[in-house]
């Protein structure tokens, strides 16, 4: 074990927003054991704090699925993936034709755009401030590295199912919200693990040497690249059956579980 990438949302943070004492004690633990360790979330740069505040994490952070590496230490952007307008444009109408009165987003490097009636009835914690407006062209001047498709019914899966095979031709598309019919969309080819795979080669680690966690299907591609890719056993169902391994439940936290388990066998080696 050289690296530990692991999700944040419902794999070490829970909806209160919180990271438990021990799992922040089982990172700090592997760092000081010399073992790399870098989040692969589907958040944007924005929305860091959890990591920053709870961990103290100052390393990289992939975010967006995998369209943007972070520095969080320096608080800059070290590379992206983005999509351009004409992407967005005709996958839009696409998504139009095949769902029942879908709102869009963009999250692009300089902010998060939102047309009128994509939140609903409220604004989520955390994009309060944010604005909406009718979207266009211009807003691909910031680099847009995230598209973001809801309906106010239904779930992601079923989502997913109606506009997948129609768009995954263009446009990277996964989820990663439990209750919501989100779908999150990126550069086409881009995703957590060929991000990971990226910053791992850099540092000449392998594959074999990753320890990898996640919760949802963003998770997948990154549990099947890792070494040993532990789906949370509170996790989404397609995130259980692609990965080898199982970690306990969130609620039991169980990444801290794992790392210790395992930072235990490299002492005892």
């Amino acid at each position: 074990m050289r690296l530990i990438a692991s999700d944040i949302d419902g794999t070490i943070l829970g909806h209160d927003g919180k990271i438990s004492t021990r799992t922040v004690e089982a990172f700090a633990a592997a760092a000081q054991a010399g073992i790399d360790v870098v989040f692969v979330t589907g958040r944007p740069p924005r929305w860091l704090d959890p990591i920053r505040e709870q961990i103290g994490h100052k390393g990289t952070v992939i975010c967006s699925n995998g369209a943007v590496s972070y520095d969080l230490g320096h608080e800059k952007v070290l590379d992206s993936h983005v999509l351009s307008w004409e992407t967005v444009h005709e996958v839009r109408h696409i998504i139009s034709d095949l769902a029942p009165e879908p709102y869009f987003a963009l999250e692009s490097l300089t902010g998060f755009h939102v047309e009128r009636g994509f939140f609903g009835s409220r604004a989520p914690a955390g994009a309060a401030d944010v604005v909406p407006a009718v979207l266009t062209r211009d807003m691909a001047d910031g680099g847009i590295v995230k598209m973001l498709a809801v309906l106010h019914s239904g779930n992601a899966d079923e989502f997913l199912q109606l506009v997948g095979p129609s768009v995954g031709s263009l446009i990277a598309v996964t989820h990663s919200a439990p209750d919501l019919a989100l779908l999150e969309m990126g550069p086409h080819g881009v995703n957590k693990a060929v991000t990971l795979a990226q910053y791992a080669a850099a540092r000449g680690i392998d594959a074999a040497d990753v320890v990898a966690f996640g919760d949802m299907p963003n998770d997948i591609e990154m549990l099947g690249w890792a070494g040993a890719g532990y789906a949370m056993a509170s996790g989404h169902p397609e995130a259980l059956a692609a990965a080898a391994l199982r970690a306990p439940a969130f609620e039991a936290d169980g990444v801290a579980q794992v790392i210790e388990s395992r930072l235990a066998a490299l002492h005892l080696a």
